[in-house]
């Protein structure tokens, strides 16, 4: 696994010692890239379950001001400092030992805002969508932020819920992708081409 793109293009990044984490693959992650950027400028990025944090740090790499890691097991974490440390991170990027749900209420008590945010459950749990939901009570998400959802291919997420909808899904063998815009006020008035009304 390396950095594709950006400042830190070409280093090279740690892998989660054990088989209990499944990263995301250079050719997937460059896909989500390709959708979503391939460039920021500035922002704050969320890497909910960072596993080796190869999503958060890609995101630095190509623009992102800062980029918060949360995992709960601990070989994720120190492989995340690593990767951060192997990359020159460090200073702008914070690293948390805790389970989702309790650490989106953490960063929620200290205002914590997003604008792009990385979901790689494991396969195995299918809450992404209520995660998302979460984010949007606590107000962790900016308007229009950008959320980027990695999941079993053989699962199906809703296209809309609550002020999420999907514009783009990729499949890559049994790995799909969801890149989810985020509405902030889904009932407001749109003034499109097809003559108004209420989504």
């Amino acid at each position: 696994m390396r950095v594709i793109s950006g400042s830190a293009r070409g280093r090279s990044l740690k892998a989660v010692p054990g088989m209990g984490t499944r990263p995301t693959t250079d050719k997937v992650k460059e896909a989500i890239f390709s959708m979503i950027g391939p460039y920021f400028d500035g922002g704050a990025a969320l890497d909910l379950f960072a596993g080796t944090g190869g999503l958060g740090i890609e995101a630095l790499s190509r623009g992102m001001d800062k980029a918060v890691f949360i995992d709960k097991e601990f070989k994720s974490i120190e492989t995340v400092r690593q990767n951060l440390k192997a990359t020159g991170f460090e200073a702008v990027a914070e690293v948390y030992k805790n389970d989702a749900e309790r650490a989106l209420k953490a960063l929620a008590k200290r205002d914590a805002v997003f604008e792009l945010v990385f979901l790689d459950p494991p396969y195995r749990m299918k809450n992404g969508d209520a995660l998302m939901e979460q984010m949007d009570e606590l107000r962790l998400l900016t308007p229009q932020a950008t959320v980027v959802l990695e999941y079993e291919s053989s699962y199906a997420y809703p296209e809309r819920f609550g002020p999420f909808r999907q514009l783009r899904k990729a499949e890559y063998g049994e790995t799909a992708v969801s890149i989810y815009a985020y509405d902030s006020e889904p009932n407001a008035v749109q003034t499109d081409d097809q003559g108004g009304g209420t989504t």
